[in-house]
């Protein structure tokens, strides 16, 4: 399997979850992995029994000089960069009127500042004809009680996107996004909420799926994969929805 042969991916938000299965399914299409993530220990966990070319990188998105580390640890390996992946988010869940300046600051540093940041970083290192994905959500398509602000970080970064299709264009860095779904992805532990609330809302979800299920972490790495290809050379500045049909009825 060879369909990124060579090729340098940045992934961010990769030390478990869809970060991680796609970091895996690109090391095994023969890409060069920069594998990065919050927490020391996580990564070092999540990685002792991966091959393939890769190193890892600490790295919190949201603060400034720690995106600059990943973009400069990245080049010194590697070179130039071919695949850069924000894939780095939180959904921590709040209603409206409990929102607090800390819940905005924390999910629109993670899930808007950290992106742009880290494009910014390493734009002058993407080579001609290169690919930036982002990991979005259909949360910003629909309302979803509880995930305001998460609906909102997703909208700017959707928002973000599109204008940073347009100004690649002289460079042919094609740029797009995935919209999950229900991903089975340890995000949900992350909420805030008891075991009985997450298999609450997760039943409450699998029941809206015309599908019937939750997704897989896999099976946005397969896509994330597709569209990191050649095989997606005329697929520029969409969002690709893989919600199993939520999104869609």
């Amino acid at each position: 399997m060879s369909k990124l042969k060579d090729k340098v991916a940045v992934i961010t938000g990769a030390n478990s979850g869809i970060g991680l299965a796609t970091a895996k399914r690109f090391l095994a299409e023969g890409a060069k992995v920069v594998i990065s993530g919050r927490r020391a220990s996580a990564l070092e966990e999540a990685t002792k029994d991966l091959e393939g070319d890769f190193i890892t990188v600490v790295a919190d998105v949201s603060k400034p000089e720690d995106n600059v580390n990943l973009i400069k640890s990245s080049v010194e390996k590697y070179g130039n960069i071919d695949v850069l992946f924000l894939n780095a988010g939180v959904a921590p869940m709040a209603p409206i009127d409990a929102v607090t300046e800390a819940h905005y600051d924390e999910v629109f540093n993670i899930n808007v500042k950290g992106p742009i940041l880290a494009t910014k970083e390493a734009l002058p290192y993407i080579n001609e004809g290169g690919t930036i994905l982002f990991t979005n959500s259909i949360v910003h398509q629909k309302g979803f009680d509880n995930l305001g602000v998460y609906s909102a970080s997703k909208g700017a970064l959707r928002a973000y996107s599109r204008v940073l299709t347009s100004e690649l264009k002289p460079r042919g860095i094609r740029v797009n996004s995935i919209a999950p779904g229900p991903i089975e992805t340890p995000l949900y532990n992350k909420m805030g909420l008891s075991e009985e609330q997450i298999n609450e809302l997760g039943s409450g979800f699998a029941q809206q799926v015309p599908l019937g299920r939750f997704g897989t972490s896999e099976e946005i790495a397969n896509t994330a994969l597709f569209l990191a290809s050649d095989e997606a050379s005329y697929v520029n500045g969409i969002e690709i929805e893989v919600d199993g049909g939520l999104s869609q009825v």
